[in-house]
């Protein structure tokens, strides 16, 4: 009966998810009003860009959204398809024991952790739930779903500029917080940037700052980075201080189209945030079990570390022979300067069967190129030198 109740009551928040809520009729209208705006708007975005390459050659390299090539590992696949057998059932005991193990291995109760299908949906709920109280104070540039969601639901942003080393500028950062600013969001290591936060000053600002505003540290790409360059702020959380940790299976251990994350954070914190998301229920019971596998599959872990560390260093010798500086990476991905425009060097680069993304900050023109395997990388090398 229990299980059931659970399941109507997370259908109803489900129906409700994108106003959030438990609002009364008229903002209810407004918020279901604004999200649908906003859901088509990415419809269209995405039907602009399906349009572009679809009359261009087959992707050769798929070097553009920061996925793990390398994976699922055989472990996660294994348990996967050993779960489809028992996939008509909801998966309350298989969300409950990812969320233990979870908390297990972080020191924290399962009280502190909140699944989520990605990292996105917990992105969202964090925006919907902060936008409302103020301002958003972000690094710029850095990833922008928790951003720019919570600006579609009325928060005004703060962005402050990278430093020269295109890194996270906190004292920067610290002084644009204000009895306005409602949260403060860290993307570390940063995207586009591959730039990581040192651990000592991090942690010195989330002791300072998280006594006066909550900070959101989104950890995509944690498990890339170097432990002695940066550290998880999870840490932080075990203290009591008011930190969000967010993580996702979608990068090193190859879940992106698998749909697993979670944050970590205060009980109460988790408690408000669960009203704008589906607590795990979004999140299919393969997925689950393969999370749990690969979350344990520590040899995997370091092959593919081993294996973008390996495909990144190739890229890095391309791009020194070629004449070209980049912004040294703590994740899957570079970033470097180009020599034309970024518009017209992503296009042609598509032209020859290479997807990559395209920025425009401090007055260059950027390109960011995701680590794929091998191969990936020699494709992008031969289409690359027709350009450079």
């Amino acid at each position: 009966m229990s299980n059931e109740m659970n399941r109507r009551r997370w259908l109803k928040s489900t129906a409700l998810l994108t106003g959030g809520l438990t609002l009364g009729t008229a903002s209810l209208r407004r918020t279901l009003a604004a999200n649908h705006l906003l859901a088509r708007a990415r419809q269209m975005n995405f039907e602009t860009e399906s349009a572009l390459v679809a009359d261009l050659p087959v992707m050769k390299a798929r070097l553009l959204a920061n996925e793990n090539p390398f994976g699922p590992s055989a472990k996660a696949k294994q348990a996967m398809t050993e779960a489809l057998a028992t996939s008509y059932q909801y998966p309350f005991m298989q969300m409950r024991g990812l969320q233990k193990m979870i908390a297990d291995q972080e020191g924290v109760t399962p009280e502190h952790v909140m699944l989520g299908a990605g990292s996105s949906e917990l992105l969202a709920a964090a925006a919907i739930l902060y936008a409302a109280k103020g301002n958003i104070v972000t690094a710029d540039p850095s990833y922008l779903d928790l951003v720019e969601t919570a600006a579609d639901f009325g928060a005004p942003i703060e962005k402050v500029p990278l430093d020269a080393a295109y890194a996270h500028d906190l004292p920067a950062m610290e002084k644009r917080i204000n009895a306005k600013t409602s949260l403060v969001y860290l993307c570390n290591p940063n995207n586009p940037t591959g730039t990581v936060i040192a651990a000592a000053p991090l942690r010195a600002f989330c002791e300072t700052v998280s006594g006066k505003t909550p900070i959101f540290i989104d950890e995509a790409y944690i498990d890339y980075a170097d432990p002695a360059r940066t550290a998880s702020m999870i840490e932080c959380v075990r203290k009591g201080q008011n930190v969000i940790v967010a993580r996702t299976f979608s990068k090193l251990h190859a879940f992106a189209g698998l749909r697993v994350g979670y944050v970590i954070a205060q009980p109460d914190v988790v408690k408000a945030m669960g009203k704008y998301a589906s607590g795990g229920m979004g999140i299919s019971a393969p997925s689950i079990r393969g999370a749990m596998a690969s979350y344990q599959d520590i040899e995997y872990v370091a092959y593919a570390k081993a294996k973008n560390a390996e495909s990144k260093e190739f890229l890095y010798q391309i791009l020194k022979a070629e004449g070209y500086d980049y912004v040294p990476s703590h994740a899957n991905f570079v970033l470097f300067p180009l020599k034309m425009s970024a518009v017209k060097f992503r296009e042609e680069m598509m032209k020859r069967g290479v997807g990559l993304r395209s920025w425009e900050f401090a007055g260059k023109q950027w390109c960011r190129i995701s680590i794929g395997t091998m191969d990936d990388m020699k494709t992008f090398a031969a289409a690359f030198k027709e350009l450079s």
